[in-house]
């Protein structure tokens, strides 16, 4: 399964068998967070065969169940902390669904065992991943138009590559799902991503950015 295969078949999911990950997908997947820690400058965790973050009132609130997997999102507290941990969190979610996996970001609904994570005294847990194998493979909801999430600003038609990269930005899990973001096409190829008001907009930003590339081709533009 390649990436843009992984973004038409991934889908939130909240209800997981309660089983481990296999020996070499959880392998997989540490290769990949060791790599995208180094790059990010980030300090993600693999939490494995562990109920109790979504054990609680909360998890129960959120309609979550059988989750004993799941990445914890950490990094060191900066401005573009929660757009990186958004970009490198989805690279993530798309390896995992190739893997065989199916994922939910969550933002509140889980509770915060700091005793199975490592976060230095300068570092954030912004949001957790849940991650195993799900009881279904979710449902498609409503998405935006092309046009109401872009603006054109180079006085020509729209080039397919920049039409491939919102569409695949569409398809992205954001909070609520309201897809708060914006991409803008100047001269030059040159790209400019923003987003909206919300608690975790940064991080929907960095989500989207990332399916952005994977369907425009990053080497068919330049961000802003």
């Amino acid at each position: 399964m390649d990436l843009k295969e992984a973004i038409r078949k991934r889908h939130s999911v909240r209800n997981y068998e309660e089983r481990s990950l296999a020996p070499e997908v959880a392998c997989a997947l540490r290769e990949s967070i060791k790599r995208y820690n180094e790059d990010g400058g980030l300090n993600i965790q693999l939490i494995t065969d562990e109920p109790a973050a979504f054990g609680g009132r909360w998890a129960r609130y959120g309609k979550f169940s059988g989750v004993t997997n799941y990445l914890a999102m950490i990094g060191k507290k900066s401005d573009d902390l929660d757009e990186k941990l958004g970009y490198y969190g989805e690279r993530l979610v798309l390896e995992a669904q190739a893997l065989g996996l199916n994922t939910c970001w969550v933002g509140l609904t889980y509770s915060k065992q700091a005793e199975h994570l490592t976060i230095g005294k300068d570092e954030k847990l912004v949001c957790v991943i849940a991650l195993g194998y799900g009881a279904t493979q979710g449902v498609t909801h409503r998405i935006k138009t092309i046009d109401s999430v872009s603006v054109n600003k180079t006085g020509g038609p729209l080039p397919e590559w920049f039409i491939a990269g919102v569409e695949s930005a569409l398809l992205a899990p954001t909070a609520i799902n309201q897809q708060k973001f914006k991409f803008t096409l100047h001269e030059g190829n040159k790209v400019e991503a923003t987003h909206g008001m919300g608690f975790y907009a940064a991080v929907d930003l960095g989500i989207v950015k990332y399916h952005f590339e994977v369907g425009a081709g990053s080497e068919n533009f330049s961000w802003l």
